[in-house]
């Protein structure tokens, strides 16, 4: 065991100015690849659908690779969730981006299933250092 303590009773480390940075921006990342595919998925159905669900799954991914953490796959996903539901709220006019059909429900169901998913798949954190034992 280190001399440091158990991991549980560590303080966090304090983000950094660049880490707070790239947050924010796959925060208006996410937020802007869910305007694209609202827009994609309703004008071109099944590959229109296809399409933004994967370059959802792909922002959300890869934000939690490059980040090295769950983080980097909430960042995008809470920022393409404002947006799609910023898009679906009805204007007093009556103007609405989204329709009322299959696809508008397969992208949100869609887009929150495959937030979670890629959330869940993000590495966690992890103790560093030579004396670790993980898995015994």
């Amino acid at each position: 065991m280190s001399d440091r303590g158990p991991m549980l009773a560590q303080p966090l480390p304090r983000p950094s100015a660049a880490r707070i940075a790239a947050h924010l921006g796959l925060l208006l990342l996410g937020a802007v690849t869910g305007l694209a595919g609202a827009l994609l998925q309703a004008g071109w159905f099944p590959g229109g659908l296809l399409l933004a669900l994967a370059g959802a799954a792909g922002l959300f991914l890869g934000g939690a690779r490059a980040l090295d953490g769950r983080g980097g796959a909430v960042a995008p996903a809470a920022g393409w969730m404002i947006a799609v539901v910023l898009l679906i709220a009805g204007r007093p006019e009556g103007d609405f981006l989204f329709g009322a059909g299959s696809s508008s429900y397969l992208f949100l169901l869609g887009g929150m299933a495959l937030a979670v998913i890629c959330a869940t798949l993000g590495p966690g954190r992890q103790p560093v250092g030579g004396d670790v034992r993980l898995g015994k």
